[in-house]
């Protein structure tokens, strides 16, 4: 995802490293190309420019320059910053909440396109196997042809119960049934998969806050894609304000080299990145952990995800 990122950042690292001593022009000069190598990946201005800001302090501040390895130091701090960014200080790895009496509902929304469905299907995979919860899941979206049948087939290859879906059945009457037959048959957790929508389509996310109102979820799962750039950070904006997202799972992570809207999602959001989708396969959901990818966007490599 940040093969760009990666490549621009090393070439101003190994200039830095090979210099030996640094003055302080010459880390504004390097931080002026991070910089550069940030917007060009599609982070968000604002949070370039809090990155370097931080950098800056940190490393004209901390007497770096008089340092033994004053260009190592200088990559060090990128790290620690990029780390913070992802993790927006919190635990490098957030997890799924899975407190509360069962049966607990989780809400999937997103844009048109995002890959919810397959979302959808890959969590209840995880949650089956990694936790042993007893999951169903339930497709609210009556408005894309054969969004629910393309749900039902997912469900049936990773064998988790999918509620039967009705004929006309709006979504605010599908999730209370969901509800009711979860509780009716010991179902551990609901996951509600809801229709794409555009975040500037008032009607449509009226439906999904109201959803949100009769299943009271513990998690509302925000998909986006990586590939959408800028975009993604506007509508994870509107959605958060909207609805109240409390964590986001990234798409196609496998498919952009940019990666710049994933830096910047934790920020514009104040919500942690949970999970990324590596592929098509129903198992290609990892957890998303700040100090991994930092790690592999330095070119540190990701030797934690080597040896799993």
């Amino acid at each position: 995802m940040f093969d760009s990122l990666s490549e621009r950042l090393g070439r101003i690292f190994e200039t830095l490293t090979k210099r030996g001593a640094l003055s302080e022009i010459d880390v504004e000069d390097a931080l002026r190309e991070i910089r550069i190598a940030l917007l060009e990946a599609d982070v968000a201005l604002e949070v370039a420019k809090d990155f370097i800001s931080a950098v800056k302090e940190k490393a004209i501040g901390q007497n770096i320059l008089k340092s033994v390895t004053p260009g190592q130091m200088v990559v060090k701090i990128v790290h620690d910053q990029l780390v913070e960014t992802l993790s927006g200080g919190d635990d490098f790895n957030a997890g799924i909440n899975l407190t509360g009496s069962p049966p607990i509902a989780m809400l999937i929304v997103g844009l048109q396109g995002s890959g919810k469905t397959t979302t959808t299907a890959k969590l209840a995979k995880r949650l089956t196997e990694r936790e042993r919860k007893k999951v169903l899941l339930s497709s609210l979206d009556i408005y894309r042809p054969a969004a629910q049948q393309q749900l039902a087939i997912l469900a049936e290859q990773i064998q988790v119960r999918c509620l039967d879906f009705i004929l006309g059945e709006q979504p605010i009457a599908i999730t209370k049934r969901a509800i009711q037959t979860a509780q009716l048959e010991g179902f551990d957790v609901v996951l509600l998969d809801t229709a794409g929508r555009l975040h500037i389509d008032n009607t449509l996310m009226q439906e999904v806050a109201d959803v949100r109102d009769i299943a009271k979820p513990v998690e509302t799962l925000l998909v986006t894609d990586a590939m959408t750039g800028q975009d993604a950070l506007n509508s994870a904006r509107e959605f958060n304000e909207k609805i109240g997202i409390t964590g986001i799972a990234l798409t196609r992570v496998d498919g952009d080299a940019r990666g710049g809207a994933a830096l910047s999602m934790r920020t514009v959001t104040g919500q942690p990145i949970k999970f990324m989708g590596t592929g098509e396969k129903m198992d290609a959901l990892e957890d998303f952990n700040a100090e991994r990818i930092a790690g592999s966007i330095l070119g540190m490599g990701d030797v934690i995800g080597l040896v799993e």
